[in-house]
């Protein structure tokens, strides 16, 4: 049985394996490893070293520290394949998938490596007679960052690389269901010629997450994971005194107008819906038909469906692998239970999907509901599995109100050819992330990724230029040379 513990201070820790979890391999239902909790000590042990370590790293010119990236960078690089194979092997997600991950993942720290010009500040001379002013970013702090079990390499790139590019030290506390390649990233970063101590890895549960959301040494949060434990994680980072980019649940629509080109779209929605199992929070799990086109649209998913090459995720074949775990499969499984309840027409039925090979695996099929109303629970909740619900309308403004009262507002789409419908809908939409034409409009590096609503809590979206004032605080500097002595000013100081 493999033994899994922390990272910390530049070196695997086996930890004190007084509280261990299970990890399992999804295409099996095998435990693969054994996973160490850490207790409170262990989390403090590595907010100490990540103390340490800050005041030299955050002296470090930025330049220098863009070269370790750069090297990590080429690391990440050498290794997709390898980082894919432990995302399959404990997430379950198809390997193209999984490269897929790692690859957006690696798009952050390509950002990351310009950080001598992204942390440039501004300057203005003479705003006052002999008097100069300028502003400057500073690293915050210790920072600390909580992953989900559905994106291990992806999510934690887009948090640890700018906030050390900036000069903070992190720590980062991944999903115990699937933590291996999040500790391999640890390695590869120190092999890049990272300082011990600027990067750390603590597995644990709530009783991590407590400590590093209250210790007076962490200054900053960052969480992605449902809407109820976001919520938590910003109200009590905020009470301790930290600031918080906290990023909760989702509900993406996808609205397709009557003109929309039926094979594209069908298209485009299988690997929304159905792609990694659902487990996506930019996943689209409910179709808007606009008009006549739902009957048609429903056909040709139906069809699609049929072919759905549910399998390992390491089979070449496969098109969809296993959900993560049995508890998250029998979740799963329920609410399509409740869709029958309340009154939808469950058009495929994926409940039943056998594997005669993987009889212990957590594998269900491609689900796909039909008259779906606002009222149900599959519509109002986030499911996180392949399920697609439609939901029918007679025209936009009755899709686009479906949208902006909904509780979650991550990301959307729509699928027309009138470009005027578009520019309505980006414009008028409640949702951060839109796609046109593009099911899962996830952002570049460059920009920034984040919800409106409850899918957000905080001011900061992810990477870009909100990831880089987000592990950062702004100082600005005013100075005056004197020629002569000045006198006392008990006004308030104005610039002549």
């Amino acid at each position: 049985m493999n033994q899994l513990g922390h990272f910390i201070n530049g070196a695997a820790v086996t930890g004190s394996n007084q509280r261990n979890s299970a990890v399992f391999n999804p295409a099996t239902g095998e435990q693969t490893a054994q996973l160490s909790l850490a207790s409170v000590t262990e989390v403090e042990q590595a907010i100490q070293v990540a103390s340490d370590a800050l005041p030299a790293w955050a002296a470090t010119p930025a330049v220098r520290r863009a070269r370790v990236m750069m090297k990590f960078l080429q690391l990440l690089n050498d290794h997709v394949d390898e980082l894919a194979l432990l995302i399959s092997q404990e997430h379950g997600k198809v390997l193209d998938d999984a490269k897929g991950e790692v690859t957006r993942g690696i798009e952050v720290v390509e950002f990351a490596c310009g950080i001598p010009h992204l942390l440039k500040g501004e300057y203005s001379e003479n705003v006052g007679t002999r008097v100069d002013s300028w502003s400057v970013r500073q690293p915050v702090g210790v920072c600390a960052g909580i992953s989900p079990f559905n994106f291990p390499v992806m999510v934690p790139l887009w948090m640890f690389p700018i906030a050390i590019a900036c000069g903070n030290t992190f720590i980062m506390k991944p999903s115990e269901k699937d933590p291996t390649s999040t500790l391999r990233l640890a390695e590869l970063f120190a092999e890049a010629g990272l300082p011990k101590g600027v990067f750390n890895v603590v597995n644990g549960d709530k009783e991590a997450v407590d400590t590093l959301l209250k210790h007076p040494s962490v200054s900053a949060i960052s969480f992605v994971g449902s809407t109820p434990i976001a919520k938590y994680v910003q109200k009590t980072g905020i009470e301790f005194g930290k600031r918080v980019q906290a990023l909760g649940g989702a509900k993406n629509h996808a609205i397709v107008m009557p003109d929309a080109d039926i094979d594209s779209t069908v298209n485009a929605l299988m690997g929304a819906a159905y792609g990694s199992a659902g487990e996506r929070c930019m996943a689209i799990s409910v179709a808007v038909t606009v008009g006549d086109i739902a009957d048609p649209l429903i056909a040709a998913l139906k069809e699609k469906l049929k072919d759905l090459r549910v399998l390992p995720g390491t089979d070449l074949e496969a098109e969809m692998g296993p959900l993560v775990t049995q508890q998250h499969l029998d979740t799963v499984l329920r609410f399509v239970d409740s869709g029958v309840q309340e009154g939808a027409d469950l058009v495929v039925d994926g409940r039943q999907l056998q594997h005669p090979d993987h009889g212990d695996g957590y594998f269900m099929g491609g689900c796909l509901f039909d008259n779906v109303t606002p009222n149900m629970r599959i519509y109002q909740q986030e499911i996180f599995g392949p399920v697609l619900a439609v939901v029918r309308v007679d025209d936009y403004e009755q899709a686009l109100e479906l949208i902006n009262s909904h509780e979650y507002g991550n990301g959307t789409a729509i699928f027309t050819q009138e470009g005027h419908a578009a520019r309505e809908f980006a414009s008028r939409v409640q949702a951060g992330m839109v796609g046109i034409n593009v099911p899962i409009p996830v952002p570049m590096a460059f920009h920034s990724f984040g919800g409106w609503k409850s899918s957000l809590f905080g001011d900061h979206h992810m990477h870009g230029m909100e990831g880089i004032r987000f592990f950062t605080k702004l100082k600005t500097v005013t100075s005056r040379w004197q020629v002569s002595k000045s006198q006392s000013q008990f006004s308030m100081p104005t610039m002549k």
